[in-house]
């Protein structure tokens, strides 16, 4: 069983950094490389990543520098932000392009906590479904003889605990990001 719990400890931590990775993409105000991470660029026939075109820096808080490899890439990579619906406005400057970060307004900013409310409830639900694997799992082990029902128990109480942890994780994190997102 101590494989199983491992894997089921595994399969939590991968749904919190999931939901990191998610939250990690929603504009707070503050520039980040990150928030360009779910852009596809139309590049040499086939859609890619903007990371797999150009390279993303953050120079100043509120701006994010691409610069792009390849000279004949920078209206597709230009076109897939302005398409992304993020709200950007690249200023083209030869292979670079700078993207200003303008102010959030109120309107965007409870847009973003819903968005935020959104991600954690996914995540929310990936460590329920990995809770109920391992309960199948138990009960299974159980019916089959492998596990008494003693047994049975207390393992069912250490993944309750474990699916209890990684959601007051995620609550803890959505917290944080929404207090983020509000700070005028």
């Amino acid at each position: 069983m101590s494989g199983e719990y491992d894997d089921l400890k595994r399969r939590m931590d991968g749904a919190i950094a999931a939901f990191k990775h998610d939250l990690a993409s929603l504009r707070t105000g503050r520039a980040s490389s990150n928030l360009l991470d779910a852009i596809q660029v139309q590049a040499y026939g086939t859609t890619m990543p903007i990371n797999q075109v150009a390279n993303v820096s953050v120079p100043e808080p509120r701006m994010i520098s691409v610069s792009v490899w390849d000279k004949s890439m920078v209206g597709a990579v230009d076109r897939a932000i302005r398409e992304s619906n993020l709200g950007f406005n690249p200023i083209v400057d030869g292979t670079n392009l700078r993207i200003p970060l303008p102010e959030l307004n109120e309107q965007r900013r409870k847009e973003l906590v819903k968005i935020s409310h959104t991600y954690a409830e996914n995540a929310r639900v990936a460590a329920r479904h990995v809770r109920r694997d391992g309960m199948d799992f138990l009960k299974k082990a159980e019916k089959d003889g492998d596990i008494s029902e003693d047994d049975q128990r207390k393992r069912s109480d250490q993944v309750q605990k474990l699916t209890d942890d990684t959601i007051s994780t995620i609550d803890h994190l959505l917290s944080e990001k929404e207090a983020e997102i509000m700070q005028v």
